[in-house]
């Protein structure tokens, strides 16, 4: 099946890069909103979902309060996955950036995921 890169971006009413980084980096802040548990250890990331759903990645770039580049397990060894911060210097906001890969068939239903995420992130965070 034919996959699609996914690039998507959200603006978050964020004044501490502290707070959104601990979120995206940190099994703990990631647990807040992205998985329901989080295991890691230097260079690989476990994250799991309900009783059976189960997702290992290697991160391979980390750039501190800026950006975390993982690669999955899955067969196709050119996608990633990424969460990149980016400060707004209008505002002073700060944009959370993300990349993924979906079937062509599903990206409706990730960048939906992807948005229903990102709200429990702003909630979370009192983003």
């Amino acid at each position: 099946m034919e996959r699609k890169k996914i690039h998507l971006e959200y603006l978050l009413n964020a004044t501490s890069k502290s707070i959104l980084w601990a979120a995206i980096s940190t099994p703990t802040g990631l647990e807040g909103w992205f998985a329901d548990r989080v295991q890691s250890d230097d260079k690989t990331v476990t994250f799991f979902w309900g009783k059976t759903e189960k997702r290992d990645a290697e991160i391979i770039a980390v750039r501190a309060y800026s950006c975390l580049l993982y690669t999955s397990d899955d067969e196709n060894e050119r996608e990633y996955f990424e969460l990149k911060m980016t400060n707004n210097e209008l505002t002073n906001d700060f944009v959370l950036e993300i990349t993924d890969f979906a079937d062509i068939d599903e990206v409706g239903d990730s960048r939906e995921l992807w948005e229903s995420q990102v709200d429990t992130l702003r909630r979370t965070c009192g983003f």
